[in-house]
């Protein structure tokens, strides 16, 4: 995000900007999908639900996360959970 200049942006403008360039938006804040209508913006979204924001936690879930964004339509938002 940095890189981009996208670390001011909000949740709103974040996900439009992302699905101008991308078609998969991961994000590991699970409110997102109460504090937004996701199936106004043209991207997919996983949202990652580990312990904690750490690497070392939301790496194993990364796996799960593709085949799920490989199988939702664009607006769509799925939960992944450790199994």
């Amino acid at each position: 995000m940095y890189d981009r200049g996208w670390s001011g942006l909000k949740n709103g403008e974040l996900l439009q900007v992302a699905s101008e360039s991308f078609d998969v938006f991961l994000t590991a804040d699970q409110n997102l999908p109460y504090q937004q209508k996701l199936s106004g913006y043209g991207i997919r979204v996983v949202v990652l639900a580990a312990v904690t924001n750490r690497v070392v936690d939301l790496t194993p879930l990364l796996a799960q996360a593709l085949r799920v964004a490989a199988e939702l339509e664009v607006g769509q938002v799925e939960v992944v959970r450790a199994e």
